[in-house]
This record gives C-alpha cells, sequence and structure tokens, in this order.
C-alpha cells in the first residue's frame, strides 16, 4: 500500500458537478425533475468536502513513522498505547484500515467526525488524523497490547457493526484528553457535607468530560427542620441552582460543555416546586435553564390517580429517621398506606391527577421531566439492592449505594455511584455480520476495557462503583433504518416480531461474552453471588422457545443471518456457566439515544422511528445541513414514516419488546404531532406505564415552522 498520510483521496467529480459541497447538500432538500429526493448530491457533497476542505486543511506526513514521532513527540498521542506494540504490528493495523478504503455515505456524517472528534492541532485549525487514524488509535488504546483484539476492533469499527460512543472515540489515543467514560450517577443524602461534596464531584467528572445525574430525592424539603428547629431547609431548589452554575462553569477543554440532570421522586413535598423551575414563565429566582430534569414515579401515584384520589408527599427527613435508611432506598408503593397513618412523618397532600397534568403541561412547554417508573424498573432488577435514579439520557439503570462523610469532607463511608461506558451496534451491519456472536464479543470486550481502563481518584465513590460492577451498555441504533432496508413498517407485527427475536440473541450473546471473561479472569463482579444471575432466577424469567421468530419474513431474515437463536439446550448450559463462573459485567446493555455516532456510522438514531425523511439540522458556522435517513431510496420510501406520523402507540409497543432483554434502560423519546394536548401526553404516560417501559426521555411536539429539524439531545450519551 503506498502510504498517503497527508491528504484524504476522494473520488473523481465531473466538471459540471464540482459546485460547493454546502450547495450539493443542499439539493437533498430539493426534488428533481422527475420528482425525486435527490440522494447522490449528499454523496458528492461528501466527496467535495475532502477535495474542498479537509485535504487543503490537513498536515501531510510522508509516512506513518513520521506521523506516529510528530505526534507523540508534540504531545498529541499517548505514547503508552503505542508502546505496547512494535512498529510492524502498528504499520500493518494502519495498512489493515486504509485497505477497508473507508467512505463517509452522508456528507453531514463527514462534517460531524472533522469538526467533532478528530485530532486538530491545537490552534484548532488544521487536522492530524483522518478517519482510519481515529480508528486504530482507538483500537490500540483499547485492546492494551492485544494485538488480535486490535486488529478485530479496527473490522468491527470500519466495517460499521460496532460505534464507540463519543467520550471513548474522542478520547482514547490522544495524550490531552477528557475520560472515556459517557455519564455518571451520584447521589446526594440528607446532610451539608454530601451536598457539598456533590457539588464538588460534579465539578470533577464535568471537567472530565463526562454529564453527570445526581439524586434529590433524600434531600429534605423546603421548611423542614434543621437540627430540630423548625422551617429551616430551603429544599432542593437552591441544591439546583448551585449545580446549574457548576455544570455551566466546567468543560472538557472547551471540546464538550458540562451537562447535568437531577431526579426526584414524585412523593417529594417539593416536587411541584421542582417542576415549575422548568415552567416558561418561571420566576427567575427559580427557573432552571440548563439542568435536565427526571422524576421518579412509582406504581401507586398512577393507582391513586385512576382512583382520581389524593396523594400523599412525604418528609424525606422524617421517612429516614422513621426507616433508618434515605427516602429513595424505601419503596413508596411498598409502605405508601404506612406512611400515610404514621404520625411521626409529616405529609402533605396534591390531587394525583392534578400531579400528572401539571407534569404534562411541563413536558409540553419544554420536552422535560424524564420519567422514571421506579417499580417497573426495580423488579426488572438481577442485582441486590436498589435504583433510585437515571442519568443524562435516561437509560442508565443500575444499583448504587450511599456514602458518609465525616465532618472535614473526607469518607466515612465510600459508597458505590455509577459510571456508564457505552456504545452502540449498528444493527443492519451487524445482521450483516458474518460471526454476529464475535461482533457481540469484540463489543463487550471494548467496553469492558473502557471500565478497565478507567480510575478516577477525584470521585472515590464512582472509582469503586465501577471498581465492583465493571458495568457497561452496549447499545443499538439504525432499527428504522434496517427495517426500512428490508421493506418492513416499523411498528408492524414483522417488525415487532423481528425485534424481539434480534434483541432476545444480542442478550444472549452479551451474557456469554461476559461470562467467557469471567472465566478467564477467574472473577465476577462484586456481590454476584447475591444476583438473581447467581440463583438462576434471572434465566428462569425466559421461555426461550419465546426468543425464535415467528412471522415468515423475519423467519427468512434469520435464516440468512449469522445469529443462532439460542435453544433451551443453549440457555439451560448458559444458566449452568453463569452459576459456576458469574459475569464479569454487573450490567450489560443499555440504549442510549445516539446522535453524533449515528451520523458517522451512517445510523438512524437509536431505536425509535426517523424525525424526518429529510433532516434539518443547524450545525455551527455552516448554517443548515440537511441528512437523509440511512438505507432510504427512492424506492423504499413509504417504509420512513416519520416519529411524529409513526404514533407513539408504535414506539412504545417497540420499546417495551426490547426492553424484556436489556438489563438497564432505553431512551425512548415520544413524538408528537402539533394538533397534541396535554391528554395526549397523558395517555402515552400511562400506555407506557401499563406496557412495562422502563424510562421516558424527552417529549418532543413536531413544530411546523421547522418539522425536519431535531432538537438536541444528551450532551453525554447523544453525541
Amino acid at each position: 500500500m503506498a502510504e498517503n498520510f497527508g491528504k484524504t483521496v476522494a473520488e473523481p467529480v465531473k466538471e459540471s458537478e464540482k459546485l460547493d459541497y454546502h450547495a450539493l447538500n443542499a439539493m437533498l432538500n430539493l426534488y428533481d425533475e422527475n420528482g425525486q429526493i435527490q440522494f447522490d448530491a449528499d454523496h458528492k457533497a461528501a466527496n467535495q468536502f475532502f477535495l474542498q476542505h479537509v485535504n487543503q486543511n490537513t498536515v501531510f506526513f510522508h509516512n506513518l513513522a513520521e506521523k506516529l514521532e510528530y505526534l507523540v513527540e508534540n504531545k498529541y498521542y499517548d505514547k503508552e498505547i503505542l508502546d505496547k506494540y512494535d512498529f510492524p504490528f502498528i504499520k500493518a493495523l494502519f495498512k489493515q484500515a486504509y485497505a477497508k478504503k473507508f467512505r463517509f455515505q452522508s456528507f453531514l456524517g463527514a462534517y460531524k467526525y472533522y469538526t467533532s472528534y478528530t485530532l486538530k492541532t491545537f490552534d484548532g485549525k488544521r487536522y492530524l488524523e483522518r478517519f482510519e487514524d481515529r480508528v486504530c488509535m482507538v483500537a490500540l488504546g483499547l485492546a492494551d497490547g492485544d494485538e488480535e483484539m486490535a486488529k478485530s476492533l479496527v473490522d468491527e469499527i470500519l466495517d460499521g457493526r460496532f460505534q464507540p460512543a463519543t467520550p471513548t472515540f474522542l478520547n482514547i489515543g490522544k495524550a490531552q484528553r477528557g475520560e472515556p467514560v459517557s455519564c455518571f450517577l451520584l447521589r446526594i443524602e440528607d446532610n451539608m457535607e454530601s451536598i457539598g461534596r456533590s457539588i464538588n464531584s460534579a465539578l470533577q467528572l464535568s471537567k472530565r468530560g463526562g454529564g453527570v445525574a445526581l439524586l434529590l430525592s433524600n434531600i429534605r424539603e423546603a421548611g423542614a427542620p434543621i437540627k430540630h428547629i423548625e422551617n429551616q431547609s430551603s429544599g432542593i431548589i437552591p441544591v439546583m441552582k448551585l449545580l446549574e452554575d457548576a455544570f455551566s462553569y466546567a468543560n472538557q477543554l472547551g471540546a464538550r460543555q458540562g451537562a447535568g440532570a437531577v431526579y426526584l421522586n414524585a412523593h417529594h413535598p417539593d416536587i411541584l416546586n421542582f417542576l415549575d423551575t422548568k415552567r416558561e414563565n418561571a420566576d427567575e429566582k427559580i427557573r432552571i435553564k440548563t439542568l435536565s430534569l427526571g422524576v421518579v414515579i412509582p406504581d401507586v401515584t398512577f393507582e391513586l390517580a385512576r382512583k382520581n384520589a389524593d396523594m400523599y408527599l412525604f418528609s424525606p427527613y422524617d421517612v429516614e429517621r422513621v426507616y433508618g435508611k434515605p427516602f429513595a432506598d424505601i419503596s413508596v408503593t411498598e409502605h405508601y398506606d404506612e406512611m400515610v397513618e404514621d404520625p411521626r412523618i409529616r405529609k402533605k397532600k396534591i390531587n394525583a391527577r392534578d400531579f400528572f397534568q401539571t407534569l404534562a403541561e411541563i413536558q409540553f412547554e419544554s420536552g422535560y421531566p424524564y420519567i422514571m417508573y421506579e417499580d417497573t424498573v426495580n423488579r426488572a432488577n438481577p442485582i441486590a439492592g436498589r435504583i433510585t435514579h437515571s442519568n443524562l439520557c435516561s437509560e442508565i439503570l443500575q444499583v448504587s449505594t450511599p456514602s458518609a462523610f465525616n465532618e472535614d469532607l473526607t469518607y466515612e463511608t465510600i459508597g458505590d455511584d455509577i459510571s456508564c461506558n457505552l456504545g452502540s451496534m449498528n444493527i443492519a451491519m451487524a445482521m450483516d455480520s458474518a460471526d454476529f456472536s464475535k461482533t457481540i464479543e469484540i463489543a463487550i470486550r471494548a467496553l469492558t476495557a473502557v471500565s478497565d481502563q478507567t480510575d478516577i481518584d477525584s470521585v472515590p465513590s464512582i472509582r469503586q462503583g465501577n471498581d465492583h460492577s465493571h458495568a457497561i451498555g452496549l447499545g443499538q441504533m439504525n432499527l428504522h433504518g434496517y427495517l426500512g432496508r428490508e421493506h418492513i413498517h416499523y411498528g408492524s407485527e414483522e417488525a415487532l416480531d423481528f425485534t424481539n427475536a434480534y434483541f432476545a440473541a444480542v442478550m444472549y450473546e452479551c451474557l456469554k461474552a461476559s461470562n467467557k471473561i469471567a472465566i478467564e479472569r477467574g472473577t465476577a463482579f462484586h456481590d454476584f453471588e447475591n444476583s438473581e444471575y447467581a440463583s438462576g432466577a434471572f434465566f428462569d424469567r425466559y421461555d426461550p422457545a419465546e426468543f425464535a421468530p415467528k412471522t415468515e419474513k423475519v423467519k427468512e431474515i434469520f435464516a440468512a443471518s449469522s445469529i443462532e437463536v439460542p435453544t433451551t439446550e443453549d440457555w439451560a448450559e448458559l444458566k449452568a456457566s453463569v452459576a459456576k463462573h458469574g459475569i464479569y459485567n454487573r450490567n450489560l446493555q443499555a440504549v442510549p439515544p445516539t446522535g453524533s455516532i449515528s451520523y458517522i456510522n451512517n445510523s438512524t438514531s437509536s431505536i425509535h422511528p426517523i424525525a424526518s425523511k429529510i433532516e434539518i439540522r443547524k450545525e455551527g458556522k455552516i448554517g443548515r445541513v440537511y441528512y437523509a435517513a440511512p438505507h432510504m431510496n427512492n424506492e423504499n420510501l413509504e417504509y420512513f414514516e416519520d416519529a411524529y406520523e409513526v404514533g407513539f402507540e408504535k414506539i412504545i409497543d417497540t420499546y417495551a419488546v426490547a426492553t424484556k432483554y436489556v438489563d438497564q434502560g432505553l431512551s425512548l423519546t415520544l413524538f408528537f404531532k402539533d394538533t397534541a394536548t396535554t391528554r395526549d401526553i397523558n395517555r402515552a404516560q400511562i400506555y407506557a406505564w401499563r406496557k412495562g417501559i422502563k424510562t421516558i426521555y424527552y417529549v418532543r411536539l413536531r413544530q411546523t415552522a421547522l418539522s425536519g429539524t431535531e432538537v438536541e439531545g444528551c450532551v453525554s450519551c447523544m453525541l
């Protein structure tokens, strides 16, 4: 292979076609003389982007040795990673990558990569990497000296089957970088030491590039006593204000803005004030502009609304005194009646239906809050302990434990907080894999490497939680793109059948891979023996007969793939192996919303339907950019109904099927037409609860003036 490390080769373009790449991309939004979408114009735009911009602004090197030497000496690349391999292997790996002849499938994919991911000179003006270079450095970093693993990772990423999340893909291999972890979850307990330490932890984690979600449910309400003196507590709003300021101050070397979320139980006395912070006309003293909100809702809240009854809100201060543990660690549904009757617990009441009406109003105005269905989440949880809140994108659902602090803010007891190591499969490319089992295993090993290589000393509870759990979240994207490619309507019987069989196969392969790692290392995650994996109860939830496809079309698809749907014997064998050896990762799957990684991977986002056949985005200085749904062409347009047309029922049905096989959560965005009312949003909330959905992410209403524009989402997972 001829070495050419300065310019990206682009396909020749005819003289008549040498238009500006921005103008070519805009042609996506214009029909041709035959009334068809001009998909080819976008391919030409991607090509022209290299010819007109990338090549001119890329630093030229004569060969790989010169390039690596320069990047190491000038502190662009991490020398320790490269030192784990000899140069002939590194050169062969780069040759393997370039032999793929990778091409971005859209202008936006190329643009996103070069603006958001690739290594640039310190002044930000010139490019030092091509896509293949970034892939190789990520593979070398995650493989940690394992040559076969590095080669496999290069194949999986460049062939489009697996894509690490933004923090991993952006940071690994660089000398000046943030952490490769996507996001973090922290608990705040009901004392000033915990509040102060949590704000500091949020700063430290945000500085390193991760989004941070914090639990507020345990903090005593406004007007609660402090040291037995009545009406002293200011409640949760001032804490939210402090956190919002902290996130706006800290960012990852200017590369990613700090982002935070806070979660509150629906039965906390400050719940209505909490929701009011997102009202359009909220007083500036309480208005929260950039912090994301989430509400934790137990089953009993829905039951009270069904009866049109009042719902009681309980003082966390009193609940903790009575039960001896924080409010969030109590099942409100289980203890509701006795807490209502207990005179030691202060309480007030609001109408349950009024609460849900307020919730819908706020979602209608702002898209917030996220919702976590508390009892659904904990019924599905196979791990000993309680899940109390989620993250910035509502897909991370893990057990955490409280920390206790001394007066000097040192730890009296280090609890387990949560970090999320994410990456996603491209469903279409995974279905095309020659070895589906290997594809999943490589992805699990790559994500495990992120956990193994992460050691955040500035927040000991995060470090300990990561050390105990080795938790990861393998996600999925491009469901709608794949269904459209195969001429299957989103939400149809065949689509639900495919979703069921695919996610069942993924669950099986994830468990098998993690079990294999546990056998190799001779260890399972901390406290494995008290989990439902160890007892076998997790496996008993499933009937392997339900894994197999039922419709003829989906049977044919799976018969032509490399996927072997697990049989009853396979499931029993895995159950026995897990009972004997354990699994290495306490949590294995989580489906994030995905965003930038979808664009560079030519995937529809996550597993929800497309927001528009031709998406319109505003991208920095360049302005409007157009993006066609992956795998869509002028012959299969009917299979690419947008999410507003598909409707919330089919979206929820799809997520409900997938949820059965995902141990954590799935970022579920609900889309409504501009004619929707708050009643429609309430109907969707109830429908999702009844279908066993674990969380709801954003609520989106179509804006008629910008009907093709998709609003930006979660900073940590979507990007």
